[in-house]
């Protein structure tokens, strides 16, 4: 008869090995499934514009879609009349400036919105997330409203000094691309220094096409100008931490408590 080891040692042969369950073994030293999800996907879904997280970008481009549909399929005069009357020309600028100056940022220059949505995706969209919906909107405004002055400007001396056709002074100029520009200036200085430059050289290439593409005393101006101001914003968006976004503020007044983030 077997002993009582040989017994022992017949039953552990028997009993089934232990599973090791929650574990993911690293692959030929691959990511594990949880640093996938901590390094890459929960990251990159946080990118991703939300209305809590975006309620001013998400709203403008709201705005701005409308305004564009309105602008493709309503009456072309009433469409003319509205846009004119909103162009921040130096005409306009001279009788209605505040007019103006709101009203031309609720259009978009040109029949497709599309490219929008993404230049605020990458601009406006991030600067809100670092800074706040409120910092934002004053930050894109600031660019709106200094690039239009600087530029409308610049034709009134150019036409005051002959160098450019009196048609100039009430040249359609609508559209939200300072604004945009300005975004990303004002990013550029919340990055790391390789993200700094890739901001600015975007920017910067951004603005070189329009030149040799579509050379316009207006934009040849203003571009850079936008672009610069956001520049000049970086010491007052430095060193101060991002506010609750409007978004936030909403949710805490109705009672939503905001979901703990997972490192």
């Amino acid at each position: 008869m077997p002993g009582p080891r040989s017994s022992q040692k017949f039953l552990r042969h028997l009993s089934p090995t232990p599973r090791i369950v929650g574990t993911t073994r690293r692959q030929g030293g691959g990511m594990t499934s949880a640093e996938l999800r901590r390094r890459l996907i929960r990251p990159g879904l946080r990118a991703v514009p939300t209305p809590r997280s975006n309620p001013f970008a998400l709203g403008y481009l709201a705005l701005l879609l409308g305004t564009t549909l309105y602008a493709r399929f309503g009456d072309p005069e009433t469409v003319h009349r509205l846009q004119s009357l909103s162009s921040t020309d130096a005409h306009n600028l001279l009788v209605h400036p505040a007019l103006s100056l709101v009203g031309s940022g609720l259009w978009v220059a040109g029949p497709v919105w599309m490219p929008y949505f993404w230049a605020f995706a990458l601009t406006v969209a991030p600067l809100e997330r670092r800074i706040g919906g409120l910092r934002a909107l004053a930050v894109f405004g600031a660019g709106h409203v200094a690039a239009t002055l600087l530029s409308q400007g610049v034709v009134i001396t150019a036409v005051a000094a002959g160098g450019a056709a009196p048609d100039l002074l009430d040249a359609m100029d609508i559209g939200v691309s300072y604004g945009v520009l300005t975004s990303l200036g004002a990013l550029a200085g919340l990055l790391g220094p390789t993200g700094r430059k890739v901001a600015l050289g975007a920017g910067l290439a951004l603005i070189a096409h329009q030149v040799v593409s579509d050379p316009d005393l207006v934009t040849g101006v203003g571009h850079p100008a936008a672009l610069a101001v956001g520049v000049a914003l970086w010491p007052v968006l430095r060193g101060r931490g991002p506010r609750r976004g409007l978004g936030a503020r909403i949710a805490s007044r109705v009672g939503l408590r905001p979901l703990p983030r997972s490192s």
